[in-house]
């Protein structure tokens, strides 16, 4: 059997969209339930007339990670080694053969498949720009032939392999509680896809896995939703330490932070020459490693459409992104250091 969890909070505007993209997979699933977490809105009446059951958390005071672990724990206590849950956001809806392929992918090994995800129409120029940044995602995602976070928008999992997580958390060998999820996790599925990995397994998002999600239309709340996942990410690490594990991750994040350097320096430098000389000087070298990253940037969002092509090659409107990236960055290893409590913020 396959079930469906889709954890939701005020979701009533789009909790219709994902139970209709689950009724339209070419693979059938079993049973959709939508966990209501403290929804004050119509969630649950939609949920209900869109044929699906209800969920209600009771007195939840862990967000995403709570709600979920409660109608893990009542899943799992039915369910046998061989079934499947299927654990979806509200706001995202799968393409037709979603389950399909992720089934075909989902085995001892990898214990779970992952979604590779594209985001939603709208949101102006700020979602011109995550769907492009969702493309190149997606493509070194495709690439690499292997998942870095199993994206909380959809995954797939057996349910044994959910069962040796809350035994190997029980035990002490996982941080994080009793149940499937961290509740102290900001990015809890982050944090899942390295307790699958320091157990051994190998998840994988297919590419044909594909899903649309929600993008943020509003400068504050991307920068809400991106100091949550970055930080949340710091933290896990700095919660797992330095392991065979999170070797990679702490090395990407040594990687970011070479990026805000390189960057800074060279605007810098161009600033001071063009102070001192009255000009921006030329330089041949420079020139070509410019060329070359104007390829790099086009050549890796050619699945967000020409348009993303053309504004890619101009670098210096996508300039200005980056730097917003950075600044959540920046901020983000400030509060580590400091090590200063991090709060929720709803996006």
């Amino acid at each position: 059997m396959i079930t469906v969890l889709i954890p939701a909070h005020n979701e009533e505007d789009q909790v219709a969209d994902a139970i209709a993209g689950l009724r339209a997979q070419t693979r059938a699933v079993d049973k959709i339930i939508v966990v209501s977490d403290n929804s004050t809105d119509a969630t649950e009446e939609v949920a209900a007339q869109a044929g699906a059951e209800v969920f209600r958390t009771q007195g939840n005071m862990h967000k995403k990670a709570g709600a979920l672990n409660q109608a893990l724990r009542e899943y799992l206590r039915n369910a046998g080694d061989e079934d499947q849950v299927l654990i979806q956001d509200a706001d995202t809806v799968l393409v037709p053969r979603f389950v399909e392929v992720a089934e075909q992918h989902l085995t001892l090994t990898t214990g779970a498949v992952g979604a590779v995800f594209y985001g939603a129409a709208g949101g102006g120029i700020l979602g011109f720009f995550q769907r492009s940044e969702f493309a190149r995602y997606a493509r070194d995602i495709d690439r690499k032939d292997q998942v870095a976070v199993l994206s909380g928008t959809a995954a797939l999992f057996r349910a044994a392999t959910l069962r040796r997580v809350v035994q190997a958390r029980a035990a002490g060998t996982l941080p994080g509680g009793t149940g499937v999820y961290d509740p102290d996790a900001f990015t809890e599925d982050n944090e899942l896809t390295l307790a699958l990995k320091t157990l051994g397994y190998r998840p994988v998002s297919p590419n044909e896995c594909r899903v649309v999600t929600e993008v943020m239309s509003t400068l504050p709340k991307l920068w809400r939703q991106r100091v949550r996942w970055q930080r949340g990410a710091l933290e896990n690490l700095r919660t797992y330490g330095w392991t065979k594990t999170t070797r990679p991750y702490i090395l990407r994040q040594f990687g970011m932070a070479a990026s805000v350097i390189s960057l800074a320096l060279y605007a810098t430098y161009t600033l001071a020459g063009w102070a001192m000389a009255g000009h921006i000087a030329v330089s041949i070298p420079w020139t070509i490693i410019g060329l070359l990253f104007a390829i790099e940037r086009i050549v890796t969002v050619r699945r967000a459409g020409r348009a993303a092509m053309l504004v890619a090659g101009t670098l210096i409107v996508e300039l200005a992104y980056d730097l917003f990236q950075h600044a959540v960055y920046v901020s983000c290893v400030a509060g580590a250091l400091r090590n200063g409590k991090q709060h929720w913020a709803a996006t």
